[in-house]
Parts: structure tokens; C-alpha cells; sequence
């Protein structure tokens, strides 16, 4: 039975998992999950996920949800090695703390700005909500100093997932100019991690270009 992942391409979430599973050379039957149509909330999905989130995962019959535990299952269970998600104490300790960035950190303050613009019927950023996601990227920043990596040597599950958020967040017109480690190690990712590019590129795309429509010009800009 294939793996089945349930699925929204614009947000971050969901591309972090596919990438992780192509990566690895895990094939993943995927479930479109229209956030915007509001199908997480129909009653066939929340059996699946009552929490209603996106992604969700079915591995023959088990289920597990959160984009986090969901890449660190499917490393775990599949993987040809560790190089993602090392199993050495300390190693993985520094990968986890990263993923813990970026999802109580760098995520949830994309999320600040994306999803009154979405759901709300917003059209404008609030000064502080747009301060809070230049802080978070000197954090990257900062973290990318020692070896240009997230977390470590190479890449791991930290940086496949801070890229997916980070890439939406430069297309939908987030100044990077002050943050030159992280232009580059995008593009990095890109070109090093199998399957990234593939896998993220056009989903950041349909994210970005959806928030800027909602925006006057530059306003997530300097």
C-alpha cells in the first residue's frame, strides 16, 4: 500500500514533508487538501486529523500528523542513513532545536501575516507582525554563520524545513537584502538537496503570489 500524505502545496508544511520523502527516495501517494475551500475541516478529513492541520500522513494505517514528526518518522523508518537526522546525542539535539525554531519561531510569524491576508480578509501587514519576521530571519542568519548549514556540516531536516518557510517568505516579498547567508543558502538547497527545488519551488511560488495580491506594493519590504 503506498504511504499516503494529505496535502496543500502553498504551505510550508506539507512541501518540508514531500521534500523529506524524495530526499530519502521514499515514494508518497499525495491527497490534495484545499486550505482555502476549507476541506480540512469536512468530517472525512478530521477522522483522519482532528486537529484539522495539514500535513497528515497514513503509513498503511498509521497516522500521524505535524510536519516535524511526520520528517522525522519517515527518516527514521526509511532512510539509508542518518545524514539528515543524526542519530549521535548532541548532533540531533542541535537538528531538533533548529526544527523547534523554526516551528515555534520562524513559521508561526509567516503564519502571523499569511493567514489574516487569506482567511480574514485582511490587506495590510501589522508594523509589528512584519518586525517580528525580519527578527526571526537574523536568527537564521545567525545560525547559517558557522558552516552555512542550519545545523550542522550539511543538510539536514533543519534546513529542509527553515527553506520551505524562508522560500515563501522571500516570494511573497520579504527583503532579503541584509540576510546574504540566507539567499545563498536557499539557492544552496536548491542545488544540493535531491528533490528540494522540485518539490518546494512551485508551491512558494502559488503562496507568494497569492499574499502580494492582497498587499499594496513593497509592503513587506524595508
Amino acid at each position: 500500500m503506498p504511504i499516503t500524505l494529505y496535502y496543500y502545496p502553498a504551505s510550508p508544511g506539507p512541501r518540508f514533508v514531500l521534500a523529506t520523502a524524495k530526499a530519502i527516495g521514499v515514494d508518497i501517494d499525495v491527497k490534495l487538501v484545499d486550505l482555502l475551500a476549507k476541506e480540512h475541516l469536512k468530517e472525512e478529513y478530521l477522522k483522519i486529523n482532528p486537529e484539522h492541520t495539514i500535513p497528515a500522513l497514513d503509513d498503511n494505517g498509521f497516522i500521524i500528523w505535524d510536519s516535524h514528526a511526520i520528517a522525522t518518522y519517515l527518516v527514521s523508518q526509511y532512510g539509508k542513513d542518518d545524514s539528515l537526522y543524526p542519530k549521535e546525542p548532541k548532533k540531533r539535539a542541535r537538528v531538533d532545536q533548529r526544527l523547534y525554531f523554526e516551528a515555534t519561531t520562524l513559521f508561526p510569524r509567516f503564519k502571523a501575516v499569511a493567514f489574516p491576508l487569506l482567511f480574514l480578509g485582511k490587506n495590510e501587514v501589522e508594523p509589528d507582525k512584519k518586525t517580528a519576521i525580519y527578527e526571526a530571519l537574523g536568527l537564521l542568519e545567525k545560525y547559517l554563520e558557522p558552516t552555512g548549514w542550519v545545523a550542522g556540516e550539511g543538510a539536514t531536516l533543519a534546513d529542509i524545513a527553515c527553506a520551505a518557510t524562508a522560500s515563501s517568505l522571500l516570494a511573497s516579498g520579504v527583503d532579503f537584502t541584509a540576510f546574504p547567508r540566507t539567499r545563498n543558502w536557499l539557492e544552496r538547497c536548491n542545488r544540493e538537496i535531491p528533490g528540494f527545488e522540485e518539490t518546494n519551488a512551485e508551491g512558494a511560488k502559488q503562496i507568494g503570489q497569492v499574499l502580494s495580491s492582497r498587499l499594496p506594493p513593497n509592503a513587506l519590504g524595508l
